[in-house]
Formats: C-alpha cells, sequence, structure tokens
C-alpha cells in the first residue's frame, strides 16, 4: 500500500532535489530505501543481490526523472511506482513466461508443514521459486495490496489472468510448502 502524503520536508527535499542538490536526494533515498527494497526483493524472488540492484537502478532512474515528477501523488508514492516498474521490467527482460511451470524437482520438500505454520525462511524461499510472473501477481495482490485491475493493467494481462496466476500462485505455495488441500 502506498505511504501517506509526503510531509514538508519531503517537498521541499524534492525541489531542491529536481534543482540538483545532491544533498536532498540523499535524504530522500535515506528516507524511502527500505520500502523500495522491500518491494524489489519480493519481486526478485528474495534474491538480495538482485534485490539491491533493482533499488539502486529504481533510485538513479527517480533522479534521472525527478523532474518529471508532478506532485500528484507523495514523492514516495511516486518512487514506490517506479520502483516495482523496475522489478517488472526486469523480469521482462529475464524472458519470464507466464505460464511456465516449476519442474517438481525444484519443488522444496517440507513434509506436512501446515502452511500457516511454516517459517518465515522457508515461506521466503518457496515464493522465490515460484514463476516470475506468478510471483509478481502474488506480491503484487497479498504483500503489497494491489487490485487486479491494477496488476492487469501493469504486467499487459486482462484481470482474468491476474487473478488465474494468483490461484496457481498459492497452489504452488501450499504445495511446496507441504499443505493438502
Amino acid at each position: 500500500m502506498p505511504p501517506p502524503a509526503a510531509d514538508t520536508n519531503d517537498t521541499d527535499d524534492v525541489r531542491a532535489a529536481a534543482a540538483g542538490d545532491r544533498q536532498a536526494f540523499q535524504r530522500l533515498y535515506r528516507q524511502h530505501v527500505n520500502r523500495v527494497y522491500g518491494a524489489v526483493y519480493r519481486l526478485a524472488g528474495y534474491d538480495h543481490a538482485r534485490a539491491e540492484d533493482l533499488t539502486q537502478d529504481a533510485f538513479v532512474r527517480a533522479w534521472q526523472k525527478l523532474d518529471g515528477f508532478r506532485g500528484e501523488s507523495s514523492f514516495g508514492t511516486w518512487l514506490y511506482r517506479l520502483a516495482v516498474n523496475v522489478a517488472l521490467m526486469d523480469i521482462r527482460a529475464r524472458g519470464a513466461d507466464p505460464v511456465s511451470m516449476m519442474a517438481e524437482d525444484d519443488m522444496p520438500d517440507h513434509g506436512e508443514t501446515p502452511f500457516c505454520a511454516a517459517e518465515r525462511e522457508e515461506l521466503e524461499r518457496a515464493v522465490g521459486k515460484l514463476p516470475p510472473r506468478a510471483r509478481a501477481v502474488l506480491v503484487l495482490h497479498d504483500i503489497e495490496g494491489w487490485r487486479h485491475e491494477e496488476i492487469g493493467a501493469e504486467l499487459g494481462m486482462a484481470v482474468g489472468s491476474s487473478k488465474a496466476q494468483l490461484h496457481r500462485a498459492r497452489g504452488l505455495l501450499r504445495k511446496a510448502l507441504g499443505e493438502h488441500s
């Protein structure tokens, strides 16, 4: 979910950074880096190195596009959306096949561990092994709180396809974590 509207410091720092003030941009970076990293980390399949690269890419793009920020939303919302777009473009660039399935051998074996009792690391590993488009839909819908209409528009798929990908991702997670439907 997008953060609340930016406070006055954000607005002042955005103006100053757009005028070339690197220290103002550094303050914006420090204020928003954790949220940006968290979103791209999940979209990158919990790959720290890739998430760090994508986070840096997002901030470089933000610096480059700062003069195009119109202030129609908070800077944090604008930056978050830009970062998600960077991560989604990375998924597309890696040739993510929206209908690919994981090989049975790639599924982690967790015995009878019910989904609700899965530890965070185990869950992250299972989410990270989902096919990229299914993972993107799951993360955007279940974690980031996007609606299927937004996901469909962002990923270039029908709302029904977004819902189907979410259903598929949840099923693969249940299977990976050992839950029997």
